[in-house]
């Protein structure tokens, strides 16, 4: 998760803020909580969250996939822009910040289209897949911890529909994808550097990165294998 897009300059930013869709008043009260929290930079910035309801509207999504949640900006985003129809599994461990983020939910009055999966995204990835929703989802946004991505990517290619779409988040890793790793790296770094330069060989999706926040994935998926 990033709180802003670190490589445009502040000015720059707000422009764009000032000419993109108006942030909901709940998710501006949600990123000033955020900001006083020590680990308010896990927060996704607005501009990330803004492209993932363009994308979601673009194709109709109305069942979501997120691991990751936080204290609920993207979840509540996303939730807010889908049609009373929707459903949301979001996925975390954490209790501490899921509950911030339930309070969120229901203080947007989207609590009813969230399901809480509380316990390790790839439990809850495979416990999807045994349930029967394979190939079902629309859409899924990967902004967990870092090293299991790949795995990540693996199991929701399989629950999302052909033309589906996946968002990976901070796939930059701050800049650090460029470095040489060290002894003292962490394993997300080689990790998350090999998995980009596969990605164009990829046959099961197309890939594209923006550099959007710390830097965003996307994928369509083209095939049902």
């Amino acid at each position: 998760m990033t709180v802003e897009t670190w490589s445009i300059a502040p000015e720059l930013a707000q422009y764009l803020h000032a000419i993109g869709p108006k942030e909901p008043e709940v998710l501006q009260r949600l990123r000033a909580r955020n900001t006083g929290h020590r680990l308010g930079k896990m927060s996704l910035a607005p501009e990330q969250a803004q492209l993932l309801v363009w994308l979601a509207k673009l194709t109709q999504t109305r069942k979501y996939l997120e691991l990751g949640v936080f204290t609920g900006y993207s979840s509540t985003a996303m939730a807010l822009a889908l049609p009373d129809d929707a459903h949301i599994i979001a996925c975390d461990l954490n209790a501490s910040f899921t509950d911030l983020a339930q309070q969120v939910w229901q203080e947007a009055g989207v609590a009813d289209k969230i399901e809480l999966r509380l316990q390790p995204a790839l439990f809850s990835l495979q416990e999807l897949l045994e349930e029967g929703h394979a190939g079902s989802f629309d859409m899924a946004f990967i902004d967990a911890d870092k090293a299991p991505t790949p795995q990540y990517v693996d199991l929701c290619l399989e629950l999302v529909r052909v033309g589906g779409i996946i968002a990976i988040d901070n796939v930059l890793l701050g800049g650090r994808v460029l470095q040489a790793t060290q002894a003292d790296s962490p394993p997300s770094v080689s990790i998350l550097q090999q998995f980009n330069r596969a990605m164009p060989d990829d046959p099961r999706y197309v890939a594209i990165t923006l550099p959007v926040g710390d830097g965003m994935t996307l994928l369509v998926k083209q095939t049902q294998d």
